[in-house]
């Protein structure tokens, strides 16, 4: 019993001894929260110098902070002008209104591929006098290797239907969303969907139920979706919907294939054309010629989206773009030769190339999808620093810095720091798993020198506002912070 006490309270003393070494406002709230010193890992850098430094050296979860590695990587080696691209390509002849061959679809990452776009394409087609296209409709995804990343992965959480959960695959049209638009009455539920495809429809067999409109996702259930012997497809809604409330919700349901082959066929078909062939996926012939084509917005607006509003999809895209293009002045994007290594393996290559470049030691860095939305991705507080660093002595550095979320401003920081010196200031991406929150970026102390930030707090008790609360003292401790001597914490 002595020697278990005595265990115990050396225990303690450990832990008490380590948060004392942390700022005064970080550890007392780590106390509240009972978040223990081991399940944090911090690191603020003043040029060269290190403020601050616990368990800086430690593999941790980054969540959706590894968006940082993804883009700033992006930008330095596709560069700032590079667009994917979406084309329409044939081998065929047109005569007579007739194109007599197959039209490819051919998938190139572009990341802003909409309705709109791809019926603009098709719209192209018929103003080159194409009325009718004797042959099959070929959705090329052979960009990336797999053709079909998100085939035969386990859903990441309970709601593999909504939009942050979308995994990327080289043609992805509106990001495979279906807008539903429900719209009840005290009686009946009306619905409606966008865009319009060929053959599919949506019903309910919801139940209305009295609840605040407010809490109508408390009665949503998982969308299912039926294919009838004659190829038509017929998303049932389920669950509870409260009475006389008006919601729109996009879902993630249909298949890749037939998401894209029914909304060219039916945007074809309104645009007055017919198509007699089948759809099927397959690669693009390397002597097709283009007909029409469409290019995403220039990297640097993407790496925007994807940083200020944590874009999941976005990140995904762009990290497989890293093992699959290269940028081009001309064409936004050109495909790097093809061969035995996964797109995966290629983008992996392709980041770690970039760290050693930079001296960066990647000794325990793991890398999943490049968002975030993973439970194995791995980066060290100092790994996420040195990388800040390069970042600003990139020529991308203007881009990159703007892309990050603003203190009590925007994305999602906007909510954050309000009222503290970090308010309209700071420059941070955040990370948010259920064991996981995390800060990293740029913040300016006192005497306007901009300093470097890394926090990451993995741990049961990080949810519920506790992990975040922590980050934010430690980023309002920064902002105050700026004593020309640099006093290290070290643990």
């Amino acid at each position: 019993m002595f020697k278990r006490a005595t265990l115990v309270l050396s225990l303690l003393c450990a832990t008490s001894l380590a948060q004392a070494q942390l700022p005064a406002p970080v550890a007392q709230l780590m106390q509240q929260g009972g978040i223990a010193a081991s399940e944090v890992g911090l690191l603020v850098l003043r040029g060269d110098a290190a403020v601050l430094s616990h368990q800086a050296a430690l593999p941790m979860q980054p969540a959706s902070t590894i968006k940082l590695v993804t883009t700033l990587i992006g930008l330095e080696r596709l560069g700032p002008t590079f667009r994917g691209r979406t084309e329409l390509r044939t081998v065929g002849d047109i005569k007579d209104g007739v194109l007599r061959g197959s039209l490819y679809v051919k998938g190139g990452a572009d990341a802003d591929l909409a309705g709109e776009h791809l019926e603009a394409m098709l719209r192209a087609l018929r103003y080159q006098g194409i009325e009718r296209i004797e042959g099959d409709l070929v959705l090329d995804r052979s960009l990336f290797q797999p053709a079909r990343p998100d085939v035969g992965l386990p859903p990441f959480d309970e709601s593999p239907d909504a939009y942050y959960n979308v995994i990327p695959d080289a043609l992805l049209l509106n990001k495979n969303m279906l807008q539903l638009d429900m719209r009840a009455t005290g009686a009946t539920l009306q619905l409606r969907m966008y865009p319009e495809l060929e053959r599919v429809s949506v019903t309910s067999a919801m139940t209305l139920v009295e609840r605040d409109c407010a809490k109508w996702e408390d009665g949503w259930q998982l969308p299912e979706t039926r294919r009838a012997p004659d190829g038509r497809i017929e998303v049932v809604l389920r669950g509870t919907f409260p009475k006389n409330c008006n919601r729109s919700y996009s879902v993630n349901v249909l298949d890749r294939d037939d998401y894209v082959g029914r909304f060219v066929r039916r945007a074809w078909t309104d645009l007055g054309g017919t198509l007699s062939g089948r759809t099927i996926t397959g690669a693009t012939p390397l002597d097709a010629r283009v007909l029409a084509a469409h290019a995403a917005r220039a990297l640097p607006e993407l790496v925007r989206d994807i940083n200020k509003t944590s874009d999941n999809t976005l990140a995904r895209l762009l990290f497989l773009s890293l093992g699959s293009l290269q940028g081009d002045p001309v064409d936004g994007s050109l495909a790097l030769p093809s061969g035995e290594v996964t797109t995966f393996a290629r983008a992996d290559a392709a980041v770690r190339d970039w760290l050693r470049a930079q001296r960066i030691d990647d000794t325990g860095f793991v890398i999943d999808n490049g968002s975030g939305l993973s439970r194995i991705e791995r980066i060290s507080a100092q790994q996420m620093g040195s990388l800040l660093q390069a970042g600003l002595r990139s020529p991308w550095a203007p881009e990159f810095q703007a892309s990050l979320p603003i203190g009590a401003v925007d994305g999602t920081m906007r909510r954050r720091l309000a009222g503290t010196p970090a308010a309209g200031r700071a420059r941070l991406k955040t990370g948010t798993l259920r064991n996981v929150t995390a800060v990293a970026g740029y913040v300016p102390d006192a005497n306007g020198n901009l300093c470097v930030v890394v926090a990451m707090v993995n741990s049961e008790r990080a949810g519920d506002g506790r992990g975040r609360a922590v980050l934010d003292a430690l980023v309002d401790w920064v902002a105050r912070s700026g004593t020309t001597s640099a006093v290290a914490a070290q643990r």
